[in-house]
C-alpha cells in the first residue's frame, strides 16, 4: 500500500462536546459498520461508557473513503477521551497521528479541556482541523464560538467548519479537508523496522494484544520484534487492522496502524507507550524518551471477601497493561486485611477502575478514602514519598513536610468570577492570573495544593456557575507546607487505620468531625469509651461514649445501703480495670462511615 493515500488523525475535544458522536458519523459516510449492526458510541466497547456517556479508552479504526477526486483513502481514526483524568489516553493517540480534529460545542464555546488537547497537539506538531459541532441546537453560538476560536488559538475564519455530527451535516466536508490538510505518513518501507506502542490489551486466550503505529519499515508474521524499554524480544505470530471488527493481515507497513500478537503471556513485560524494532535488523535512529504520567490520588483496594485476594491481584496486572497510569502495591490493614495500594490520576480515574474490577473479573471490593502523596524531608536529610498516612514519620524525626500543588485553569462565565475566586480562596488557592476568552468567558489560573481538588472541587465548581464552568489542572511540583498527621486514640490507644494527613489549619475542625461520627456508630461497652484525636501528644479533639448501665443493686430488697454502696463501688472498680484493660470493638461500619467524610 502507498501511504500517500494513508492520513492518520485523532478527535480531541472537551468532554461531551461530541467526539463519539462525530465518530459514529465517520464510520456511517465510509460504511465501516452494516446497517443492522450500528448503534450509537460504536467505538466504545465497554459498557461503562456507553452508560456514562464518555469515552475512558481511545479506539483506533481503519477507514476506506471514496473522495470527490476520485481516489481511495485510507483513514487510520484514533477516538480519544475529553475528560482531564484520561488526558494519558489523548497523549498516547497523538503520537500515532499526524493529524487532529479540534472539535468545541457551539453552545458551551472553548473549554478547559479543549485547550489543553489543542497544546498538547501544537506541542506534537500535529496539523489540527479545527471544527465547530453542534450547529443544529437552538443554543447554538457559531459566529461567536468562530471569534473565540481565532482570537484565542490564532485560526483564521476560513479555516474552521461548523457541522452537526448528530445529523451528519458537514461530515463530508470534514473528511474532504483532511485529505488535503493532514499530510501523509513520511516514513519509508526501505528503513528497519520502527514501531510505536500506543496501547495494548489483554486476551485471556492469546495474552497481551499490542497496538502499534508502524513508522517506518514493516512488520510481519514471524518478525522478531524487539520491545526496546524491556529489551525482551517476541516472535509475532498474528498481524491485523481494526475495521472495526478484527481483521488479520499478511503485514503492516510503515504509516499503518493496527494490532500484532506475540504469545506475551505476562502483562509486566509491557510498558505502554513504547518503542518496537527488530531484534535481526533494528533501526539505528535514536528513539524518544517515552512520557509516562505519575498518579497523583492513592487510595487501598481491598476484598470484600479475603479468599479473592489472588483474583484481585491477577486483575489488577490485567488492568495496569491497558493503563500504564495505574499502579499498584501489596498493602495490608488491621481492619480489611490485605489488598493493595493503588495510584490514580484522579477520582474519576479511581472510579472507573473500581467499576472494571467489578464488570470485568467479578469482584466486589472496597476503596479506602483517597489522598495525595507528600515529601518528607527527614533530619538526616532523605526525602521520602509518603502515601499512606500510617507511614509518616515521627515529628521529631521531620525537618521539612511538602505537598504536591497544581496550576490550575477555570473556565467561566463572567458573572461567575466572585464565587469562583471564593471557592479557590476557600481551598487555600492563590489567584495566579486571569484572561479573557471573547467578552462574555474568562479563564482563570490559581496554585491549589492537590489534596483540596481531589474530592468535590470540581462538582462545586458546576454548582456554583449553573454547570457553565469547566476545569483542568496540571501538576507544579511539591512546596512546603504545614501538613500534620491525626491520630485517632480509643482509651489513649491509637489506632492506625483512622489516622489523617491533614493541613494545620483544617486539622481540629476535620478532627471533631470525625469523632462525632464515630460517637455515633460505636457501640456502648461495659465501660467507657474515651475518643480522642491528637497530632503527636497534643489533643484536640474529644468525645466520650458512656458505658453501658447495669443495676447491681436489683436483688438487693431493702435494708441496710451499706451493701449497695459496696456493689457500686465493686461495679466502679471493674469498669475502670475494663477500660484500662479491654479491648474496643470497632465494627467495619464506623471505618467505612469515616471514609465518606
Amino acid at each position: 500500500m502507498s501511504n500517500k493515500r494513508i492520513r492518520n488523525f485523532c478527535i480531541i475535544a472537551h468532554i461531551d462536546h461530541g467526539k463519539s458522536t462525530l465518530a459514529d458519523r465517520i464510520l456511517e459516510i465510509t460504511s465501516a459498520v452494516e446497517e443492522r449492526q450500528f448503534r450509537d458510541q460504536m467505538l466504545d466497547s465497554m459498557d461503562l461508557e456507553r452508560e456514562r456517556g464518555i469515552t475512558i479508552k481511545a479506539k483506533a479504526v481503519r477507514l476506506a473513503f471514496n473522495s470527490n477526486d476520485g481516489n481511495v483513502y485510507t483513514f487510520n481514526l484514533v477516538d480519544t477521551p475529553g475528560h482531564v483524568d484520561f488526558t494519558y489516553e489523548v497523549s498516547k493517540s497523538l503520537g500515532a497521528s499526524e493529524g487532529a480534529l479540534l472539535l468545541v460545542d457551539a453552545t458551551q464555546g472553548i473549554e478547559a479541556q479543549t485547550m489543553v488537547n489543542f497544546y498538547l497537539a501544537k506541542d506534537q506538531n500535529l496539523k489540527i482541523i479545527p471544527i465547530i459541532n453542534k450547529i443544529d441546537l437552538a443554543g447554538a453560538q457559531i459566529e461567536r464560538t468562530r471569534t473565540d476560536l481565532c482570537d484565542v488559538f490564532g485560526f483564521s475564519p476560513d479555516e474552521i467548519l461548523s457541522i452537526s455530527a448528530k445529523d451528519g451535516s458537514g461530515v463530508r466536508e470534514v473528511l474532504e479537508k483532511i485529505i488535503t490538510e493532514i499530510p501523509a505518513p513520511s516514513g519509508s518501507l526501505d528503513e528497519p523496522l520502527r514501531a510505536f506502542l500506543f496501547d495494548s490489551q489483554y486476551d485471556p486466550y492469546k495474552g497481551v494484544i499490542l497496538f502499534t503505529r508502524v513508522l517506518e519499515g514493516k512488520i510481519t508474521k514471524g518478525t522478531e520484534i524487539l520491545i526496546l524499554s524491556k529489551n525482551i524480544s517476541y516472535p509475532v505470530e498474528e498481524v491485523g487492522i481494526f475495521k472495526p471488527k478484527i481483521e488479520k493481515k499478511e503485514e503492516l507497513e510503515a504509516g499503518e496502524i493496527g494490532f500484532i500478537y506475540c504469545n506475551i503471556k505476562d502483562p509486566q513485560q509491557v510498558l505502554i507507550p513504547d518503542y518496537l524494532t527488530d531484534k535481526n535488523n533494528p533501526t539505528h535512529k535514536p528513539i524518544p524518551d517515552c512520557k509516562r504520567l505519575t498518579p497523583m490520588v492513592f487510595c487501598g483496594v481491598f476484598p470484600s471477601s479475603p479468599k479473592d485476594y489472588t483474583n484481585l491481584r491477577t486483575s489488577l496486572e490485567k488492568l495496569k497493561l491497558s493503563d500504564p497510569s495505574f499502579v499498584y502495591e501489596v498493602d495490608a490493614s488491621q481492619v480489611l486485611g490485605y489488598g493493595f495500594r493503588c495510584g490514580f490520576l484522579g477520582l474519576l480515574h479511581m472510579e472507573i477502575i473500581r467499576e472494571r474490577i467489578d464488570r470485568e473479573y467479578d469482584l466486589d471490593v472496597l476503596l479506602t478514602s483517597p489522598n495525595v502523596k507528600y515529601e518528607v524531608l527527614t533530619k538526616k536529610q532523605e526525602v521520602l514519598t509518603i502515601d499512606n498516612p500510617q507511614k509518616f514519620p515521627e515529628v521529631p524525626q521531620i525537618e521539612e513536610i511538602r505537598e504536591p500543588f497544581i496550576k490550575a485553569c477555570i473556565i467561566t462565565p463572567v458573572e461567575f468570577m466572585d464565587p469562583i475566586c471564593e471557592l479557590a480562596k476557600s481551598r487555600r488557592g492563590v489567584f495566579e492570573k486571569m484572561d479573557y476568552l471573547g467578552q462574555e468567558r474568562l479563564s482563570i489560573y490559581f496554585e491549589l495544593p492537590f489534596q483540596e481538588v481531589i474530592v468535590d472541587f470540581y462538582d462545586n465548581i458546576k454548582s456554583v456557575t449553573k454547570g457553565y464552568g469547566s476545569f483542568e489542572y496540571e501538576f507544579i511540583g511539591f512546596k512546603p507546607s504545614d501538613i500534620v498527621r491525626v491520630d485517632v486514640l480509643f482509651n489513649r490507644k491509637p489506632s492506625g487505620i483512622f489516622s489523617l494527613l491533614l493541613h494545620q489549619e483544617k486539622a481540629e475542625r476535620l478532627s471533631r468531625k470525625m469523632l462525632l461520627k464515630l460517637k455515633e456508630i460505636i457501640p456502648r461497652h461495659a465501660f467507657e469509651i474515651s475518643l480522642q484525636a491528637a497530632i503527636g501528644s497534643k489533643i484536640i479533639a474529644s468525645e466520650k461514649i458512656p458505658a453501658l448501665k447495669k443495676d447491681v443493686t436489683s436483688k438487693c430488697y431493702g435494708g441496710d445501703i451499706t451493701r449497695k454502696r459496696k456493689l457500686w463501688e465493686r461495679q466502679k472498680e471493674g469498669k475502670k480495670k475494663m477500660k484500662m484493660l479491654g479491648n474496643v470493638q470497632i465494627p467495619s461500619k464506623a471505618f467505612l462511615e469515616i471514609l465518606k467524610l
